[in-house]
């Protein structure tokens, strides 16, 4: 970490905080009081995290490492993430949108993958499902992309595809994909519902795990297997979320990296987090919003009690 490892350094992941979601006049004036700025960056909530705590960033294998977090073992094989997406066609191009877990039921996500399995896997590559999650296994290394579909959420992909000597494979792999999915029954009855169709798939952080080594992270609260993952292989301490931030202090001072769920209410975690730096649980407070929104408070900016706008909460800025 960049900064002193004495201090009780909280970086804590929130939902969006836009569409309202801040709506107390007081959490907002109490942010204001913060260095607040939005980050148009397009990496990983993983990149993200280990850019605040100044820590070494992995350089592949991202999927492997995932699914390592999913079953607590190490993946042998080479293994690239195939995860379910939905393309809208504008005018001249494509736009990508990912799905959320409430979006693609499990059930749906294994008649897909089996149907893939079916109709393209064979003795050198596979589709497998893992809870929610879709992987491709290759006995051969092939070219992915290096984002997560979160990072091109809403964005034109095609510039975050992979280059080089294998991208005419992977554009040849993606469109077999797509001709596989078109006609399902599960996209006949998304579509007759009203749902956005599975299209194709976002086939990124192909590779193998690596070795696991003495990283010396900060413990890690969160349910997302890509951190716990990444955790597991620098044998530092993970657990899944605690059921709220206060837990993730019970075990002692220190620093914590802390991912609150999605679904649970925003402004519940902020007065939890603004309890917890008046009573002196945290020096340093790190929020990184899902909606590219991040700011930084600590006590002596917090009784900062003449700031209370900032550009990035004002009405029309927080979308």
């Amino acid at each position: 970490m960049t900064e002193s490892s004495d201090k009780r350094k909280a970086i804590v992941v929130l939902p969006a905080a836009g569409n309202g979601r801040i709506s107390s006049p007081a959490l907002r004036r109490w942010l204001a009081r913060g260095n607040l700025e939005r980050v148009a960056e397009s990496r990983s909530l993983l990149h993200r995290i280990l850019a605040e705590l100044g820590a070494e960033l992995p350089s592949g294998g991202l999927a492997a490492v995932r699914l390592w977090g999913q079953t607590g073992d190490r993946p042998d094989a080479w293994v690239a993430a195939a995860d379910p997406i939905h393309l809208e066609p504008e005018l001249d191009r494509l736009r990508l949108y990912t799905l959320t877990q409430d979006e693609l039921p499990v059930p749906e996500l294994r008649r897909l993958v089996d149907h893939l399995q079916a109709t393209l896997g064979g003795s050198a590559a596979g589709f497998m499902r893992v809870d929610r999650f879709c992987y491709l296994t290759a006995e051969a290394p092939l070219a992915t992309s290096n984002h997560p579909p979160q990072s091109v959420d809403r964005r034109i992909p095609t510039g975050y595809l992979p280059g080089g000597a294998g991208c005419g494979s992977h554009r040849r792999l993606l469109s077999e994909i797509e001709m596989a999915l078109h006609d399902h029954p599960v996209n006949a009855e998304r579509e007759a519902e009203g749902r956005a169709v599975i299209n194709s798939l976002w086939i990124w952080g192909g590779g193998h795990a690596p070795q696991a080594v003495d990283g010396a992270l900060p413990p890690l609260y969160a349910d997302d297997p890509l951190l716990r993952g990444h955790w597991r292989a620098q044998r530092s301490e993970e657990a899944a979320w605690p059921g709220s931030i206060a837990g993730c202090f019970e075990a002692g001072a220190g620093a914590v990296v802390a991912v609150v769920p999605d679904r649970r209410p925003l402004e519940p975690s902020l007065d939890e987090l603004k309890g917890l730096l008046a009573a002196r649980r945290i020096d340093v407070l790190v929020m990184l919003f899902a909606d590219d929104l991040r700011a930084t408070m600590t006590r002596l900016r917090a009784i900062r009690f003449w700031r209370r706008d900032n550009d990035c909460l004002r009405a029309g800025e927080i979308q």
